[in-house]
């Protein structure tokens, strides 16, 4: 099967319909396992070791990763999902530049303001959660269009805080 994965505005394809899986043409060794009981992950790809925590987005095929405190959006579509949305036109866009709490926390810091333009991975908001500091990242180039919350205020999980264009 082939999927089409989004993670920070750059789109790869990845290939896992043979015993080496082949991301944009190119075969990687790579192997992922899982700490049962938890959601820590464990790639293993080229040589080197990147452990990371996974959990479901807001929607089908989202993702929501984070590797120390590094926090990133990724979705992942079948090339049967994509054929059809691309037939029909169907692209959630607004789902894609929607900034929403990945659990729940106190907003500590708005680094961004309505009108500002952002880049993907640019950081827009900074959100307390479990005692540490999570800075949320833009997930594609935008234009702020709305900003749901403010400085001192609880989020709960799932809970939108800004809108790009």
């Amino acid at each position: 099967m082939r999927y089409f994965v989004t993670i920070a505005g750059r789109e790869v394809e990845v290939d896992l319909t043979g015993a080496t899986p082949v991301v944009d043409g190119t075969p990687v060794e790579a192997q992922l396992s899982t700490l049962p009981g938890t959601r820590t992950r464990h790639l293993l790809a080229g040589g080197r070791s990147y452990p990371f925590a996974v959990q479901a987005g807001d929607r089908k095929g989202r993702w929501i990763l984070a590797t120390g405190a590094e926090r990133f959006t990724a979705d992942a579509v079948d090339e049967r999902t994509r054929a059809i949305r691309e037939m029909t036109g169907t692209v959630d866009d607004v789902a894609d530049k929607t900034i929403v709490a990945p659990m729940p926390g106190l907003v500590l810091k708005i680094e961004v303001a309505v009108g500002d333009a952002v880049r993907a991975g640019q950081g827009v908001v900074v959100v307390e959660a479990m005692k540490m500091e999570n800075e949320l990242k833009a997930p594609a180039d935008g234009v702020v269009a709305s900003i749901a919350v403010q400085p001192g205020q609880t989020v709960d999980k799932g809970a939108t805080l800004i809108t790009l264009e």
